[in-house]
């Protein structure tokens, strides 16, 4: 398979790296319109976009809703304990680490492969203090002590699908367990029409979290489309006013649902238990063209 230093060597990209991982074919694929930027993909579906002298960008429409939640979690610069289940190539982590020095970071990868890759190809920041765990994210989770984090971000695919035994209430029971109190949870969750994944995973969360904010396009929302949309929970009331804004004025605009037209969204679908899950529906294969 193709290799290149050129990211460690602080170059400009100049070809993909190509390289099999334990999840399949990854791929990074240089950004001719950044010196040291990369995007990666695994079988074709893209999993992050890394800028090594701007780990603050952030290109992927729900990674930018992710980092609003980042930054509202805690007073602008403020360290904060992290856990990010799922990894890739690291892109919140290093957001993280760049808006809020000094912060205490978890991340929960299963692919040690992937891991090695991006270790090699993107290091990190020797200073971040981050810590990577090649394993799956539950046991992982349960691994992470009571009230440890101010943040626990779920951001995890598998052949593009999120895994069934993480979107269950027995899986976010475990994420409250390690959430301190006012702590929030944030997850990117894929749908497409009739949306009843979505659906199921609000009705989730809000079996374990009181208060609930949905961030997504509003096509997405309509059932017009498959996309992305970011989840955020936590026992205490939401900075819904500025995560709104802030969605508002993102290139591609994001609407915040909270409160009853939220639970209206739903539709009374239930709470997913683990006898019960299964996992994300797969995206159509117009979505990565």
């Amino acid at each position: 398979m193709g290799r290149s230093k050129n990211a460690r060597r602080g170059q400009a990209p100049t070809e993909p790296l190509v390289e099999t991982v334990d999840g399949g074919l990854a791929e990074l694929i240089p950004d001719r319109d950044r010196p040291r930027a990369w995007t990666l993909l695994i079988d074709g579906a893209p999993q992050s976009h890394v800028d090594l002298d701007d780990p603050a960008h952030l290109s992927f429409e729900y990674q930018r809703r992710l980092g609003h939640v980042i930054d509202l979690v805690a007073p602008p610069g403020k360290p904060v304990h992290a856990v990010h289940l799922g990894g890739g190539a690291f892109t919140l982590a290093r957001y993280t680490a760049a808006t809020r020095p000094r912060s205490t970071q978890q991340v929960v990868e299963r692919d040690g492969l992937l891991v090695q890759l991006v270790r090699r190809e993107l290091p990190l920041d020797p200073n971040a203090r981050v810590r990577v765990r090649s394993v799956d994210a539950r046991e992982g989770l349960a691994k992470v002590p009571d009230g440890w984090a101010d943040l626990v971000i779920a951001d995890v695919f598998s052949g593009a699908r999120t895994p069934a035994h993480l979107t269950s209430v027995e899986f976010l029971d475990d994420v409250r367990r390690v959430v301190k109190p006012g702590g929030v949870y944030a997850a990117n969750l894929a749908d497409g029409p009739p949306l009843a994944h979505l659906r199921g995973q609000i009705a989730t969360a809000a079996a374990v979290f009181p208060e609930l904010a949905l961030v997504a396009d509003p096509t997405m929302l309509r059932g017009k489309r498959f996309g992305n949309a970011v989840l955020v929970a936590c026992d205490r009331p939401l900075p819904l006013a500025e995560l709104t804004r802030r969605a508002a004025s993102d290139p591609h605009p994001g609407r915040v649902e909270h409160g009853r037209q939220l639970a209206d969204f739903t539709g009374g679908a239930a709470p997913v238990l683990d006898a019960a899950a299964v996992a994300s529906p797969a995206p159509p294969p117009s979505v990565f063209r």
